[in-house]
């Protein structure tokens, strides 16, 4: 399995999203949430989809409303929330569980292709990403603490692989 064998519910709900448009494309997941300390990472995110969209990558990110309730918006509000107040262009998915019972099969696959500290499979907190290279293999799990801009060269090289 790798990224192209999943499909996702756009924002909104109403349509599937079929991953393997991204086929040798760089990409970055991630879990968001609007109401995080975390949420400004947003900014940083959209700075790297701008520098490197036109160079094969994208970010895809995943509103997650299971870490103390931070993301408790409808699909709307969250994408209109994320492009008012961080100019988000990048693609914003339908609201998903990323652990437990309901996890949605891409993070299934994300965590057990790189699991996190000390083997943990677990989603911590908002704003984990997972950079996923041409081949649609994952490169490298980030915890919420790494920024955007701490991810630059991994991104950088990736689009060089």
């Amino acid at each position: 399995m790798n990224l192209y064998d999943f499909s996702v519910t756009a924002s909104g709900g109403k349509d599937s999203v079929d991953l393997s448009k991204y086929r040798g494309e760089v990409v970055l997941v991630v879990n968001t949430a609007s109401k995080c300390g975390f949420t400004p990472q947003f900014d940083g995110l959209q700075k790297l989809y701008d520098e490197y969209q036109d160079q094969g990558f994208t970010i895809i990110g995943f509103p997650c409303n299971q870490f103390k309730e931070q993301d408790p918006g409808s699909d709307a509000e969250i994408t209109e929330f994320c492009k008012v107040n961080y100019g988000v262009t990048f693609p914003m998915m339908s609201k998903i569980d990323v652990n437990g019972p309901d996890t949605d099969p891409l993070y299934v696959w994300l965590k057990d292709s790189a699991p996190g500290l000390l083997g943990s499979k677990k989603i911590k907190w908002n704003f984990t990403k997972f950079l996923v290279g041409k081949d649609g293999e994952v490169l490298h799990r980030y915890g919420p603490q790494e920024t955007p801009a701490s991810i630059d060269k991994d991104i950088q090289k990736a689009l060089q692989g």
